[in-house]
Order: C-alpha cells, then sequence, then structure tokens
C-alpha cells in the first residue's frame, strides 16, 4: 500500500483536513494521510506519534487506517482512543510524543469526518497540509516498522481540568455536550467536583440526536437552556463535537458569545498579568478590543483559525486567545491549545473567585447592537472569488477595510465582515453598531455587496 494516492483537492483545508466519508473522504485517503503525516514527523526527526479519535461513527475505522500509514513510518503509535480533540493534545504533552493526529468532524454534520495535526509541538496548517497532497501522490513516504501502544489518559487529563476548580459553594451548573466526544470526559470531571450537575445529552452517539453539535448556533441551546429552567441552574455549559469549543448560557437563559466571555477571561488573566497580550479573531466584537485596552492589556485582531491562533500565540506570547466559534486558548496555567472543558472550569473558578453569578456579570458587559455569527451557503469554488470581489469594490470606493481575514469594514455606524470559511462550503458575515439605525445600515451595506456579487443574504441578517 506504498503506491501513489491523490486526494480530493476540497479536503485539504486551511488548518485541518476535512471531507463528507464515502464521497470525499475515504478509508484509503486516511491510510495516506497517516503515511504522509507520518513521514513529516519521521522528517522532523521524531519517532512517536499520539493518535485520537471522536465519537462518530466513521471515526474507529478511520483512525485503525491512519494507525496503519503511521506504523508504516515506521512510528511507535500511542493511541489514546476515543475523547476529545483536547484530551489528545493533552496526550501529546503528557506523553512527549511532541506530534499527534486526532480523527474528528468537530462540529460538521455526522457524515463528515476529518484530522487535526501537531507536529514537533506546533500547530500543522495551511503549506504543510497542501505538502501532505504532494507526499502522497509522489508515494516519497518513510518506511518503517512501527508499532502501537494504548494508553489510558483520561484519568490524568481529568485531574488535571478538575485542579483548577476548587469551588466554596455548591452551585447548580446545567452542562450539554451535544451527544459529542466530550460526553465521557465531562462525566468523569463532573463526578470530581462539588455541585449539582445537570447533564443533558451527555452519551456520546456519533448520530447526534439530540441537537447538532455547534454551540455557536442559538438552536442547538435550546436543550441547555431548558434544563437551566428546569433544575433552577445558575448557568449551562456546552461543547461542540470535539469538545474543543464552548457555549455559554447564563441562569436567566441568555447566550454569552465568545467575545463576552472573552472579556471576563481577559479581565481575569490581566489582573495576574498586566500588560499582556490578548489575542480574538476578526469576528469579535469591537467592545472586546477596547476592553482589553481599557484593561491596560494589549489586543490583537488575528485570523479565524485554531491552528492560526495558537501560532499567533506563540509568536507573541500571549496568555490567552479566542475566537467567536468558541475556542477559548489559555496558556494562563494551562498548555496553550483550545479546550472547551478547561475554559468551563476557568469559568466556574473565575465566578468562585469573584464571588458573583454569570448574570450579574452580563449585566455589566457594555451594550451593543449585533448579529450573532452569520453563516450562509457559497460554494467551494465561488466562496473566496466572492470575498475578493467585494474587496476590490471596496477599495475602489476608499472604504475603511482592516483585510486580517477576509474585509471588516469600518464606518461611523460600526463594523460589517464578510469572510470566507476554510472549513465549509459557507460565507461568514457579521455587523455590530451602537444602535438599532445603524445596525440597519451596516446590514443593508453588507446585503448590498453580495447582490453585486450575485449572492442572496440571508433570511436573518
Amino acid at each position: 500500500m506504498s503506491s501513489s494516492h491523490r486526494f480530493n483537492p476540497t479536503i485539504l483545508r486551511e488548518y485541518d483536513i476535512r471531507g463528507i466519508v464515502g464521497d470525499t473522504l475515504t478509508r484509503d485517503d486516511a491510510y495516506a494521510v497517516g503515511r504522509s503525516f507520518g513521514s513529516c514527523v519521521v522528517e522532523s526527526g521524531g519517532d512517536q506519534v499520539a493518535l485520537g479519535y471522536d465519537g462518530r461513527l466513521t471515526s474507529s475505522d478511520l483512525a485503525e487506517a491512519v494507525l496503519e500509514g503511521l506504523m508504516a513510518c515506521g512510528l511507535r503509535v500511542k493511541r489514546v482512543n476515543m475523547g476529545p480533540t483536547p484530551m489528545l493534545s493533552f496526550a501529546i504533552r503528557h506523553l512527549d510524543t511532541g506530534s499527534g493526529i486526532m480523527v474528528t468532524g468537530s462540529h460538521n454534520p455526522a457524515d463528515y469526518n476529518g484530522f487535526k495535526m501537531t507536529l514537533a509541538g506546533k500547530p500543522f496548517f495551511g503549506d504543510s497540509i497542501t505538502r501532505l497532497g504532494s507526499i502522497a501522490e509522489s508515494a516519497s513516504y518513510a518506511s518503517g516498522e512501527g508499532s502501537v501502544e494504548d494508553i489510558d489518559v483520561r484519568e490524568d487529563y481529568v485531574n488535571v481540568l478538575a485542579q483548577e476548580h476548587q469551588p466554596l459553594r455548591m452551585a447548580r451548573i446545567a452542562w450539554d455536550p451535544g451527544n459529542g466526544a466530550a460526553g465521557e470526559i465531562l462525566n468523569m470531571l463532573c463526578a470530581r467536583m462539588p455541585g449539582h450537575h445537570h447533564v443533558v445529552n451527555g452519551i456520546v452517539d456519533g448520530t447526534f440526536p439530540g441537537h447538532h453539535p455547534d454551540p455557536t448556533v442559538a438552536e442547538n441551546l435550546v436543550d441547555l437552556q431548558n434544563h437551566i429552567a428546569e433544575f433552577d441552574c445558575e448557568l449551562g455549559i456546552a461543547f461542540d463535537g470535539d469538545g474543543d469549543r464552548i457555549g455559554v448560557v447564563d441562569g436567566k437563559g441568555r447566550i454569552l458569545w465568545a467575545d463576552q466571555l472573552m472579556m471576563l477571561f481577559a479581565e481575569d488573566v490581566l489582573r495576574e498579568d498586566p500588560g499582556a497580550t490578548i489575542i480574538a479573531d476578526v469576528k469579535s466584537s469591537q467592545v472586546l478590543f477596547d476592553e482589553i485596552s481599557r484593561l491596560g492589556g494589549v489586543p490583537v485582531m488575528w485570523k479565524t483559525g485554531h491552528s492560526l491562533i495558537k501560532s499567533k500565540m506563540s509568536e507573541t506570547g500571549s496568555p490567552l486567545a479566542g475566537e467567536m466559534s468558541g475556542h477559548i486558548f489559555f496558556a494562563d496555567r494551562y498548555f496553550g491549545f483550545d479546550d472547551g472543558l478547561y475554559a468551563a472550569v476557568r469559568l466556574l473558578g473565575l465566578l468562585e473567585r469573584q464571588g458573583v453569578m454569570l448574570a450579574d456579570l452580563l449585566d455589566r458587559i457594555p451594550k451593543v447592537e449585533n448579529t450573532p455569527e452569520l453563516r450562509f451557503p457559497c460554494s467551494e469554488d465561488r466562496k473566496f472569488a466572492v470575498i475578493e470581489e467585494v474587496a476590490a469594490r471596496l477599495a475602489e470606493a476608499g472604504a475603511d477595510v482592516t483585510a486580517i481575514d477576509g474585509v471588516r469594514v469600518n464606518t461611523a455606524d460600526g463594523w460589517w465582515l464578510l469572510r470566507a470559511s476554510n472549513t465549509q462550503d459557507v460565507l461568514v458575515a457579521r455587523c455590530e453598531a451602537r444602535d438599532s439605525d445603524g445596525l440597519d445600515r451596516l446590514k443593508g451595506a453588507l446585503t448590498d455587496q453580495l447582490a453585486l456579487s450575485g449572492i442572496a443574504a440571508p433570511a436573518d441578517l
């Protein structure tokens, strides 16, 4: 099985590999991913890799194919089996493998799957992922006789998480892992923490019977909101399909979006690390960047994407970063990777230290008028072209544009954003203004630009 292999070009994304199983992604692809990534590990001087997979129905089979590819490169594979992506990230450090690969479809529909990779302690993305296609096509693989060792890191991982939260009171907390890979670890964690824990959709099930496992979509938080009301909880916490993203609802049933959470975390981190650089992605509220400055921190706006954010954190020495999609990265007292479970216990610890309810903190956050993150279909071969067309028109009009990732257009009313997703065939938009009239004007400007490129604005814009 060392013959050349050609991937469907749509699955090699900016910061991971992702496709539809049985269509654009097959078991042969998984073997080739293992073989080509394994060759990169050998090339970097590594001799071992950690391997994990999420709870999707296809993940264990794809992981087996990846394992075969890694072993054919002569690597020692430490397999941690099923769990959330951050558990694999933890295992890379805990087992000192340096490199690792996670089989996961993240928050995508049940028929999707994919791979997230770490090479020699650094995110593996961009041109490195593209290069996997070249290695596979030329069959320029490393060869050897590898081995596999099954290692259960669940208890060690949960121990690290539980150490962060030392509650002083018996809080009522609702949880919803969305039948995703975090479910088992969450139940272990809840058993370690004092308080009254109420878990819904806690059984790992790759068909996702409760709801789609994406906590950035309001309708996916309804179960959690109902749970909060039923059990009189003071807050609720949700995770995505592979547990590296967080969604939060306060005791009144109100959603805290990730940039609002970041305001709370930034204040907490800057109290101990004054003047620190705090990173947020281009979709985040201007209020967050202003608040970081007010608190004495250095705000940095950066590109969306977990690998891109992690690299920027390393470059700047930032202790905290976050994305609107719910990825929160702590290098403060943690390892610098995105971990929804760790963000959850940090939030609980923050509330304990301040002796406040989450709803009270939400009431203090400056109010603006904005849309949530809006995602709407646009074909793979069209989405980046649309951004280029819009950018050209804005440049010709002399607009004030931040072009870090897509176009973020600043006006007297506020700002609007349009960017192409790197993980799905969609465009992503957001608008934020000081008042409702301003928001309407921003929506109109965005709608007009989409129309000029032949794209219908989403119904909720």
